[in-house]
């Protein structure tokens, strides 16, 4: 029998006002069951719509292979305009990506540089968005790093950095240890004051903190969606404005860059007028659709009613893991917590610590050092009392 198929299953999304019930959507996350999961600026679980998103198309392209690709590619569009819903931004500003590095990558390697040209960073960025830049020295650009003293960036050090040969800015949105989230307006004003851009690795904020990029002055943007956004690896998206397209030399060129990608048999390098354009081949259909199912329920969700709740969660966290003796290593002021955390207890053995969490079903990651807690809006306040309990009896 040959089994429907709906594409309005993968509805366009718009974020409501309206009060939020966070432990009616703890079925949404079946890893509730079984965890206290804590990890998600890690890898994080899959939620029950992506799961289901999973299992619609294996079911389809086993039982019907081929036959309604097109079908298929209507949902890749609606993932799309929900992916710009997401930012703010337009759907033909999006491109869909294998990772982060993947789309900072695009960047990278497709800006035009000059001998000379600078790029202007953080000490302590998650090493793939040093790399990719380091690695930009065979063509004659350096990279500068500025220090972030106690995990703070300070943009006036950002400023300092910068002189007549800086081309870009290149930040994370939330630092991957320590947690602490850049001033991006700040960031944006002083790169349009200078004349230039603003690349930001957004992986560990995204879908779970407000980014409007209408307003705010990003000009590059990346992140996958094995993290905040409850979906699998190997699906992610990269941002481009607009008015940066041309500006970007394509790479991985081929039969879905061009306008008539469907015409197989007329080569005409026309490439497509967006940032599709990026996208040389075929797309990673399971993946983008259940990144899709997830990015729905986000936006359904609010992603300013997630941020309040995730925000309340790490406070908790941070005040009861303090009367233990551990200090917080992550910066809690207002427009600068995340919901990462970084503990610090004195005298202890943190993968030690990470151990125990694990074998009482709590999940928790060790960062340089530290403790890393990553809750997300399905945790409660519960599941953290029970991981500041278990610190409590492993570090006595």
């Amino acid at each position: 029998m040959r089994p429907s198929f709906d594409p309005d299953s993968f509805p366009m999304s718009t974020s409501t006002d309206r009060a939020i019930d966070f432990s009616a959507l703890r079925d949404g996350m079946p890893i509730t069951r079984r965890w206290t999961y804590l990890d998600h600026a890690a890898v994080a679980p899959l939620s029950l719509p992506a799961r289901e998103a999973l299992g619609r198309y294996a079911v389809d392209q086993t039982e019907n292979g081929i036959t309604n690709s097109g079908r298929w590619m209507e949902v890749v569009e609606r993932v799309r305009g929900n992916a710009a819903r997401l930012i703010h931004a337009s759907p033909d500003e999006i491109a869909f990506v294998k990772n982060t590095t993947d789309a900072l990558g695009l960047v990278a390697e497709g800006f035009p540089w000059r001998d000379g040209d600078n790029v202007v960073s953080v000490a302590g960025e998650f090493p793939s968005n040093v790399y990719l830049w380091m690695n930009l020295a065979s063509r004659g650009v350096t990279l500068r790093t500025v220090s972030s003293p106690e995990g703070r960036v300070r943009v006036d050090d950002l400023r300092a950095a910068v002189d007549d040969r800086t081309r870009m800015i290149a930040v994370s949105y939330v630092g991957y240890a320590d947690g602490f989230r850049n001033d991006l307006d700040a960031l944006g004003g002083l790169c349009r004051e200078k004349g230039i851009l603003l690349c930001v690795d957004a992986i560990q904020g995204l879908g779970v903190l407000p980014l409007d990029v209408s307003k705010t002055p990003v000009d590059f943007l990346a992140a996958d969606g094995h993290k905040w956004l409850l979906s699998p690896e190997g699906a992610g998206i990269l941002y481009c404005r607009r008015a940066h397209l041309d500006r970007l030399r394509p790479l991985g060129v081929g039969w879905n860059s061009v306008a008539g990608s469907g015409d197989f048999a007329t080569l005409d390098f026309t490439l497509k007028d967006s940032a599709a354009r990026c996208e040389g081949g075929s797309y990673n259909v399971a993946g983008i659709a259940a990144l899709g199912a997830s990015l729905a329920w986000l936006l359904e969700i609010g992603v300013e009613n997630i941020s309040t709740r995730v925000l309340e969660l790490t406070d908790r966290v941070c005040e009861t893991a303090m009367d233990l003796g551990a200090r917080v290593a992550s910066s809690r002021k207002p427009g600068e917590k995340s919901g990462i955390v970084s503990l610090e207890f004195p005298g202890q053995d943190h993968e030690k610590l990470r151990r125990i969490c694990r074998r009482n079903q709590i999940v928790v990651s060790c960062r340089e050092g530290r403790l890393r807690i990553s809750p997300h809006f399905y945790n409660t306040i519960e599941e953290l009392d029970c991981l500041v309990d278990v610190l409590a009896s492993a570090t006595k």
